[in-house]
């Protein structure tokens, strides 16, 4: 194996490991999604942060970047797993059909519903390992980047390369502005 296929094949291992423990596929230290403890519904167990606050890679960059993930990593992993229970039970046990259905619907839909983490958390990875999103030497577009150095890219577009991880849209957007107008005479 030549150098440059043995660092290839490391880095793939490596955005893969970090997707697996659902941490930024580039860093490895901050979370993908909210903390199982801090999740208050379903969309916050669904819905991947903005981006990572450490590096600045961005979780979700389009509307529907993660359809892939679901129909062919979470859905496509689910229907093996499936297949391979009904080919196990058939061959092994003679029961009555009705109880061969529950028997591997009932675990697809508990696969799906706790493998879509990771089903997206792998998808970043393979789109980090095959079209890596760090603007390269010239790329730039603002004049105080540093030569050399990757700009990360701040994912609620603030400049602050730390801003807060949870923070509520819909409250932000609901608030009063500061000024008023008011008619003078």
């Amino acid at each position: 194996m030549t150098a440059p296929l043995r660092h290839q094949a490391t880095q793939f291992f490596l955005y893969f490991l970090h997707a697996a423990r659902l941490r930024c596929p580039l860093c490895g230290i901050s979370r993908i999604f909210i903390p199982l403890l801090k999740t208050r519904c379903l969309r916050d167990w669904f819905t991947p942060l903005d981006g990572c606050p450490r590096c600045g890679y961005p979780y979700e960059r389009e509307p529907g970047y993660f359809l892939m993930s679901i129909w062919a990593i979470n859905y496509g992993l689910g229907s093996l797993l499936g297949i391979i229970i009904y080919l196990i039970l058939e061959s092994l046990y003679e029961i009555p059909i009705w109880y061969l259905i529950t028997f591997v619907v009932v675990p697809i839909i508990f696969f799906n519903f706790f493998f879509a983490r990771h089903a997206k958390a792998f998808f970043l990875a393979l789109d980090l390992f095959c079209d890596p999103h760090i603007k390269e030497e010239g790329e730039n577009d603002r004049d105080d980047h540093t030569p050399g150095k990757p700009e990360p890219i701040h994912p609620h577009g603030t400049g602050n390369p730390n801003p807060l991880p949870y923070t509520d849209k819909k409250k932000e957007s609901l608030k009063k502005p500061s000024h008023s107008f008011v008619q003078t005479s």
